[in-house]
């Protein structure tokens, strides 16, 4: 899942970042209105975390006019403003939730997954293939019945291909949705982290599920 972060502040955007990274996110970040508004504008994110209090356009201006303009996309408001007026504002102009600085992060995470599991984007929570189940919502993977032990990176790429199950998904793909990011053609962190991932997802089972299409990229499916 893709997130962009409106937060002004450096030190708690970059807290941020690495925190929702290593809870298998994606993550941009944005530092003020208008870029907030270019990036969604140009890119596709799963959920927006919104600070209110921005340099130039306010993050209230930003929620109203993604609502206006028929945007759905799912909204976190992350604003020191407690105050009720405040609360009710945010929620009136269509956010999904309102989350009060200072905050705890496994709350925000928390928040984040329920907002997910319920948001126009989040259409599946569960994915099935042949005899694997993915649970989206609680980063689980089992397969026949035994849970797979992924690291989030891993469970991030098996995500990616279950969703496109049946489409080759290229490694430059692959690079930009789970590290976000474009790796040097001689970089072969994707193939690690498939072969990784294989040794989990695969090999202690008759049935393979990844085939690798030569010169392309990866494919999920169960008929192979």
């Amino acid at each position: 899942m893709k997130l962009l972060v409106v937060e002004d502040e450096a030190k708690a955007a970059s807290y941020l970042k690495k925190g929702l990274s290593e809870q298998g996110f994606v993550v941009d970040v944005a530092g003020s209105g208008e870029d907030a508004l270019y990036q969604v504008q140009h890119g596709h994110y799963d959920l927006l975390i919104l600070d209110i209090m921005l340099p130039g356009r306010d993050g209230w201006s930003i929620l109203g006019e993604l609502r206006h303009a028929g945007n759905q996309m799912p909204v976190l408001v992350l604003s020191a403003r407690d105050a009720v007026p405040d609360r009710v504002k945010g929620l009136n102009l269509g956010a999904d939730d309102y989350l009060v600085k200072p905050f705890a992060f496994s709350e925000l995470v928390a928040r984040i997954r329920t907002v997910l599991r319920r948001g126009p984007t989040r259409t599946l929570e569960v994915l099935r293939i042949a005899d694997l189940e993915i649970d989206l919502a609680r980063q689980r993977a089992v397969r026949n019945g035994r849970r797979l032990d992924l690291t989030p990176k891993e469970f991030s790429l098996l995500s990616l291909l279950a969703r496109r199950a049946g489409q080759v998904v290229t490694r430059t793909e692959i690079s930009e949705q789970v590290w976000d990011m474009n790796f040097e053609s001689d970089t072969n962190v994707v193939d690690v982290h498939v072969r990784r991932l294989r040794a989990k997802l695969d090999d202690p089972f008759p049935l393979k599920l990844i085939r690798t299409v030569r010169g392309a990229g990866y494919v999920l499916e169960a008929n192979q």
